[in-house]
């Protein structure tokens, strides 16, 4: 459903959450080795949610990167809204470009009136999960290895 790169995005975030102490940036270097990410792809991730405030950016020999909210500030809505947009809670699933079209075919189709709820249900959970709580979840699960 997520796009590979909003998926980068939500965990670059929540990697910096889960490492942002007092103030501290962290390095695309270390991101980039820490999630197994490709460098460059991850930087254009990156500056991307800087320019949307989501991160600060800072050059230099102590730059890198922070959270630019407070984690519990930040949901995965946001991030989603930014490298995905909205489309893809209201889009056909399988690609039927006539239910676009026609509304009222949507609620009749046996694909709409079944995935139709189901996001609307992950509409919601994506505007209520944050970084925080991700970040909290992660730590949990990771006591649990």
């Amino acid at each position: 459903m997520l796009s590979n790169t909003c998926k980068y995005a939500i965990r670059a975030a929540v990697y910096v959450g889960l490492n942002n102490e007092d103030g501290k940036k962290i390095g695309i270097k270390k991101i980039s080795e820490e999630l197994d990410m490709p460098s460059p792809f991850l930087g254009k991730i990156m500056q991307t949610l800087a320019k949307n405030k989501i991160l600060i950016s800072t050059k230099g020999p102590n730059g890198g990167f922070a959270l630019g909210k407070k984690p519990e500030d930040i949901s995965l809505l946001d991030i989603i809204k930014i490298f995905d947009g909205l489309d893809v809670f209201h889009e056909c699933v399988i690609g039927l470009k006539f239910c676009e079209k026609d509304p009222a075919f949507k609620k009749k189709c046996p694909y709409g009136s079944k995935i139709d709820p189901l996001l609307e249900q992950f509409y919601k959970e994506f505007e209520k999960q944050t970084i925080a709580d991700f970040a909290h979840d992660y730590e949990d699960v990771k006591s649990m290895l």
